[in-house]
């Protein structure tokens, strides 16, 4: 604050030499009588019989060149004890004078002596009771020195400080004309301090600017709300309770104020809603509800951000906060379903994507209600996405927990509703499958039953038969064959659809089922012939056990005979278990069951095997067994299921057969080369 230049006067008249000997005096009582002097002679200069500025004007000058600004610290006091009676002697007429009066005692704020700081705080406070309103004009410099002295280490000095304090108050709050657009920037300045005492100033002073009613205060607050907010986290209990109140206060009053915009304050929120303090997070969050509610489209420019952290928050280790961003998350859902308005689908996109790894549970499961929510309402916008979107979704599709992939699940049966995408979907989860055998072990029968529910499951199959026939990689094709097939004869959510196989020799949309499922089974024998087994197309499955006696016996092949031994005694073949007390009927069967018999060794699958078709009359076998020829036609697969073309079909699983046999045959030379190159080099080095 720079100093009024004032020259300095020289006659003795002005200022009587005793009265500035007395203000400079060790004595505070002589220096109380010497400015009561003052007082009487300021008094005197400013009647109205002896009007005298210009004497007024010299004696300020004196008692602020001479004693305020002195070095000596007695002289100091004595000077802002002479310039708080100048200020009691002029009374109304002091407005005119506050240029000259305040600067000195603002300076002396930081004076060094705790007994100075203190006369200057109680100059200030008699100056200000004189002038009142007037005084406002320097409101931001006073202002400036309460926040010094409310950090003065001198208990005198504070104590003096908040009764000029609450009297500045009074003032403001008396005064219609206060410019509270000035005073903001010291305010959004101050409000960052870490200061205790400077905090609870500043709260009480946003408290009572807000109770004036003449003070529009609010349409300021993004201006110094994250300051409010910061101080939630604060040590000190009473601090924090002030700050709440304050903006409890604020939000009722924003509620009321339909024209107040909100936009400004979306970042704050924000950015407290991450903040570590969980009292901070959790109103922070209280106000985004009420926001949005507030708010409506207006918010939507803001809801990529707003979704990051609400995301966030329903993870949180603290209860409420995560009750409350649970409250948000569906109300920001509600808003966006609802709306016809436009809004940064891209944006939005990505903080969900970057959530959709996050390794909270709770977080995963909301971002994907986000994108099947999306889906729904904005299919065409969203596929444009989905090269960035799609392999997250894959990914989530290893997801350790069970409802996060069934969420992912139903996310891709959404894409999967489009024709276009449905063998995308499907040809990027086999290839993920190949890619990713644990998936495939772990997973794999999960997703092919969800996939099943959410879609049809026979249009899954369909497609899986049509991908796996042109699959190159024969190995993973027979255990991605494998893998489908006991889910097929497993599962109860493919009941329908092996109800529609039942049917291959009796309908001819089963028949074309049968045939194309039939095709892409090729590549596992033992898949192959519990399928028609399934189907009733027994004569086929007798035509295969004997091509499998004729191929390879591994003990891989083994175990899948051992599973499908058990899979007969299960409720799945029930029928056909029935269908073996009419051997004369189903010649075929006891043959294709008798040929699976002696493909087994001993052990207990054969001996469960025997045991049921030891339960078969002899006789019956006897006269079943007299009238069977290998492919003889039994009036059942007469009209559409002698459309079978059974040696046609048989050739084709005997071609795919020889394929697998073919890659086996090279995997083995390979091998052998390998071990031959391995013990030439250990020779040569002996």
């Amino acid at each position: 604050m720079s100093e009024p230049v004032v020259h300095k006067p020289t006659d003795p008249q002005i200022l009587p030499h005793h009265i500035k000997k007395n203000l400079a005096d060790r004595s505070y009582e002589k220096r109380k009588s010497a400015a009561l002097e003052v007082e009487r002679i300021v008094k005197e200069c400013s009647s109205e019989e002896k009007k005298d500025p210009k004497r007024i004007h010299q004696i300020i000058s004196i008692l602020v060149d001479e004693y305020a600004y002195s070095t000596q610290a007695n002289s100091r006091k004595g000077g802002l004890i002479g310039l708080a009676a100048t200020a009691i002697a002029l009374m109304d007429d002091i407005s005119g004078y506050l240029r000259l009066l305040l600067p000195p005692v603002l300076k002396c704020f930081e004076d060094q002596q705790s007994r100075v700081r203190y006369y200057a705080c109680e100059a200030l406070y008699n100056i200000t009771k004189v002038a009142r309103g007037s005084v406002l004009v320097f409101f931001n410099e006073i202002f400036d020195g309460l926040c010094k002295l409310f950090m003065d280490i001198d208990m005198d000095v504070k104590n003096g400080a908040q009764l000029l304090d609450r009297l500045t108050k009074d003032v403001v709050a008396e005064t219609e004309n206060f410019e509270v657009e000035k005073f903001i920037p010291l305010l959004r300045e101050r409000i960052r301090s870490k200061d205790p005492f400077i905090r609870q100033l500043i709260v009480g002073w946003i408290t009572v600017l807000d109770s004036v009613p003449d003070i529009n205060i609010l349409m300021y607050l993004p201006e110094f709300l994250g300051g409010l907010f910061d101080m939630l986290s604060d040590v000190n209990k009473d601090i924090r309770q002030q700050a709440y109140s304050a903006l409890q206060e604020f939000l009722h009053e924003i509620k009321d104020n339909v024209k107040l915009s909100l936009g400004p304050m979306i970042g704050i929120l924000v950015e407290q809603c991450e903040m570590k303090d969980q009292f901070t997070r959790l109103t922070a969050l209280c106000w985004m509800y009420e926001f949005i509610e507030l708010g409506k489209i207006k918010l939507l420019p803001y809801l990529a951000n707003m979704l990051g952290v609400v995301l966030l928050c329903i993870s949180d280790e603290e209860e409420e906060i995560r009750l409350k961003a649970n409250m948000t998350n569906k109300r920001l859902l509600k808003l966006v379903e609802s709306t016809q308005e436009k809004f940064a689908i891209k944006a939005l996109l990505n903080k969900i994507t970057l959530h959709l790894v996050n390794k909270y549970v709770p977080t995963r499961l909301a971002s994907l209600q986000w994108v099947s929510m999306m889906l729904a309402k904005k299919p065409d916008t969203m596929f444009k996405h989905l090269p960035k979107l799609f392999p997250r979704l894959l990914d989530t599709l290893s997801d350790p927990d069970d409802k996060v992939v069934r969420l992912d699940l139903k996310v891709l049966a959404r894409i999967c509703i489009n024709k276009e995408h449905f063998n995308v979907v499907l040809n990027n989860l086999i290839n993920r499958f190949k890619c990713d055998r644990k998936l495939l072990e772990t997973r794999g029968s999960l997703i092919v039953r969800q996939l099943s529910v959410l879609l049809d499951g026979e249009s899954i199959y369909r497609a899986f038969a049509s991908i796996l026939l042109k699959e190159v990689d024969l190995e993973f094709a027979s255990l991605m064959v494998q893998t489908l097939n006991l889910i097929l004869l497993t599962s109860s959510e493919l009941f329908e659809l092996r109800g529609l196989l039942k049917n291959s020799l009796v309908s001819e949309k089963s028949r074309d089922l049968f045939i194309q499922i039939y095709h892409a089974w090729s590549h596992n024998a033992v898949a192959t012939f519990s399928l028609c087994l399934l189907a009733q197309v027994y004569e086929l499955a007798s035509a295969l056990v004997k091509h499998m006696a004729e191929s390879e016996v591994t003990v891989g092949f083994l175990m899948q005979v051992d599973k499908l031994v058990q899979l007969i005694e299960s409720p799945i073949f029930i029928q056909l278990r029935l269908q073996l007390l009419d051997p004369n009927q189903y010649p075929f069967l006891l043959k294709s069951l008798y040929g699976l018999l002696m493909l087994l060794p001993q052990s207990s699958a054969y001996a469960c095997l025997k045991n049921r078709l030891d339960s078969v009359s002899t006789l019956s076998i006897l006269n079943a067994n007299s009238g069977c020829n290998e492919f003889k036609s039994r009036k059942r697969n007469q009209g559409i299921g002698a459309k079978i073309d059974v040696q046609g079909i048989l050739k084709q699983f005997r071609a795919m057969q020889l394929k697998h046999s073919e890659r086996r045959k090279q995997i083995f030379k390979q091998h052998s080369l390998r071990r031959h190159r391995k013990e030439f080099k250990e020779e040569k080095k002996a």
